[in-house]
């Protein structure tokens, strides 16, 4: 009797911890949009941002990963996963007006953010825009110039056609979760010419209040010398030990690994983002 009502204790209690850890669906009126955004876990709040073509479940394990420790606020941007289109071009700055208006509709004055890709670049405009919503920026995958790309990227971007785009895998799987099941090619014409809006935000990124992480793969879009770069902009690559504080932007490099595979890597991701957020540093042999 008193193991059965043990056992019962023990099954309401983890199934109550699982039913916190579930992420709650909704969707807010942005900027003529219907956005979608899931909230999970609880602690310090953090704004997730997935990359092009991307929505809430194809970022993968990071999301539940990070709601371990952090009240995880997951949108899906402009015309992606469930959050409808409208008759606008998607660009970065407009990305990043739709984060902060979001922001503002539930009632988010100010945040971590953690971007993708496409969303790190739109979690950059963010900081630059409306530097009051940002306290730390996690931008994984990101460049600030588009001089920054690989060259065979530069050399495929004028090549690119919605045909192309229609044809590959995760096309299909849009239909899923889609406003607009029919949607895609709109989506795919628009993000093709996202890819051939300037980008040049050297000055901009020079003058950010925020801490930034930036996270690269060693074989990512961005070149390493352009993720060097963006550190350097951000105040980082002094050399340590000199009694002098510590850069607050930090830079990581993830071995052997592309620009797809960046967000595959949970536990490494985390091992990077958790310490930066919480400001917390490795100790030296000096003070």
């Amino acid at each position: 009797m008193f193991r059965t009502a043990l056992i019962a204790g023990a099954l309401l209690i983890f199934g109550s911890a699982f039913a916190e850890a579930e992420p709650v669906g909704n969707r807010v009126d942005v900027n003529g949009m219907k956005m979608y955004y899931e909230v999970s876990g609880k602690g310090e709040p953090l704004v997730v941002l997935h990359g092009a073509y991307m929505n809430i479940p194809s970022m993968g394990t990071i999301i539940p990963k990070l709601a371990e420790t952090h009240k995880v606020y997951a949108v899906e941007l402009q015309g992606h996963g469930r959050t409808t289109d409208i008759d606008r071009p998607i660009t970065y700055p407009n990305l990043a007006d739709d984060v902060a208006a979001f922001m503002d509709a539930v009632d988010l004055e100010k945040a971590d953010v953690f971007g993708y890709s496409m969303g790190a670049a739109a979690g950059l405009q963010l900081a630059i825009r409306h530097p009051e919503k940002v306290n730390n920026l996690v931008a994984a995958s990101v460049a600030y110039d588009a001089e920054g790309w690989q060259p065979e990227f530069k050399t495929i971007i004028p090549q690119m056609t919605v045909e192309m785009i229609v044809g590959l895998p995760f096309a299909e799987d849009y239909r899923k979760l889609a406003a607009n099941p029919d949607g895609f090619p709109e989506l795919a014409r628009k993000l093709i010419q996202l890819e051939k809006e300037p980008m040049a935000w050297e000055a901009d990124v020079k003058a950010l209040k925020a801490p930034v992480l930036i996270i690269a793969g060693d074989a990512d879009v961005a070149t390493l010398e352009h993720n060097v770069a963006l550190f350097r902009l951000l105040g980082g690559g002094a050399m340590g030990d000199m009694g002098k504080p510590l850069a607050a932007s930090r830079l990581a490099i993830l071995p052997a690994t592309s620009h797809t595979a960046v967000i595959n890597q949970t536990d490494l991701l985390y091992a990077f983002i958790e310490p930066f957020l919480k400001g917390e540093t490795p100790k030296g042999m000096f003070p």
